[in-house]
């Protein structure tokens, strides 16, 4: 067989796998998370419906770029995290594109200290630069947030550290408030100006153990995301001084996001705020008892190497790291889905080297009700499918 057809066989191989996935999460009795976009179109819409009218009146005229009930949204966001103005934005990318741009202006220095596994660098095809041209460098290759030490120690002077909070890729974890602290200060120390990738902000005050302005407090901008935790249908806001932000809306101008009309989205953040934010605390810890749960659960099935991190997570979400391929792994996870209608690991497995494998976990309302024992009888299961294919 021809290396052409062998990928070609491959490539749909993966297509039958996502769709038996698909399949078998909407099938699922017992999930850790069902978040919002996973549903129907009607599904999306009731939900709206459900709560729309308590946070906003559906009687006032809709949006015009940007007006009503998206200056209605940034006023709240600016509240919640105490600063002087917020706008909103149609997507992070750009948010966070812009917020940097009118640093760099301010600054007069385009270089970008970053992490190599923050968003940008990763999932956005190198916007930073390509777009903007901002000119990233890497503080750290560990996956953590950057040190004190290491903001102060680089051979190069930049006009801006971006934290992303939490670092997703590294296991959505965080960094204790004190380190926090000290990086920002050292950053400082250096005429820098220091910008919060939020995008997960809004569960990170289990961690901190402060309130969400507080937090925000020390950034000089921060962005954050209404879809990722809070089920909103996408957008996102930057907040910070309100001479940041007016410059701010005049580069979204720029950048294609001064949008006609964007009520539902709007609607739907506002709805995310009333409802979801709320239950976050609940979701962390909650995700706590849920990692302990699987690491005894693994064990006890006789698992050779597991690992989960954080071994106590600094949000609701981390990850699960075992010593097979992926592709084992995805098949006894789908099998146990259509087999028992309970997927204990509904996000699809990643490839980290020979035989070894990681997966995200992420624990929201339909994971409560799993108790500890209920965790441990999952990944029981899970572990039987999987040595029962390997040993196929």
């Amino acid at each position: 067989m021809s290396d052409t057809a062998q990928q070609g066989g491959a490539q749909s191989a993966r297509k039958r796998l996502r769709e038996r996935r698909a399949a078998a999460y909407r099938k699922a009795r017992r999930v850790l998370s069902r978040p919002a976009f996973t549903g129907t179109l009607r599904e999306r819409l009731a939900l709206l419906q459900e709560t729309a009218p308590q946070v906003y009146d559906l009687d006032e005229p809709a949006d015009l770029y940007g007006n009503g009930i998206v200056e209605a949204l940034e006023e709240k966001v600016a509240g919640l995290l105490g600063t002087e103005a917020a706008a909103f934005f149609p997507t992070g990318t750009m948010a966070q594109q812009v917020a940097l741009r009118c640093w760099a202006g301010r600054t007069g220095d385009p270089t970008v200290a970053v992490h190599p596994l923050a968003h940008p660098e990763v999932h956005e095809r190198h916007a930073f630069s390509q777009v903007s041209r901002l000119r990233p460098v890497h503080l750290t290759g560990e996956p953590r947030l950057p040190t004190a030490d290491e903001v102060r120690d680089l051979d190069e002077p930049f006009g801006a550290l971006m934290l992303e909070l939490p670092l997703r890729d590294a296991g959505f974890v965080l960094p204790t408030w004190e380190e926090l602290t000290e990086v920002v200060e050292a950053a400082r120390e250096r005429d820098a100006v220091v910008h919060f990738d939020g995008a997960r902000l809004w569960e990170s005050t289990v961690h901190f153990r402060r309130p969400l302005d507080e937090i925000a407090g020390l950034a000089d901008s921060v962005y954050v995301s209404f879809y990722k935790s809070l089920d909103g249908f996408g957008g996102a806001a930057l907040a910070g001084p309100k001479t940041l932000v007016e410059e701010a809306k005049a580069w979204r101008h720029r950048y294609g996001g001064m949008v006609f009309q964007q009520f539902p989205t709007v609607l739907s953040a506002l709805a995310g705020l009333e409802r979801e934010l709320p239950r976050l605390p609940r979701y962390v810890a909650h995700a706590r008892v849920v990692a302990a749960a699987l690491r005894e659960g693994l064990a006890e099935a006789g698992m050779p190497w597991a690992r989960v991190h954080p071994a106590e997570p600094h949000t609701h979400e981390f990850q699960v790291w075992l010593p097979y391929e992926a592709a084992l792994l995805d098949e006894a996870a789908v099998r146990q889905a259509e087999e028992t209608r309970t997927m204990t690991f509904a996000s699809p497995w990643d490839p980290r080297g020979p035989g070894l494998a990681r997966t995200e976990v992420s624990v929201r309302a339909a994971g409560l009700e799993w108790t500890a024992g209920d965790v441990k009888a999952a990944v029981a299961e899970f572990v039987a499918r999987l040595t029962g294919e390997v040993s196929e």
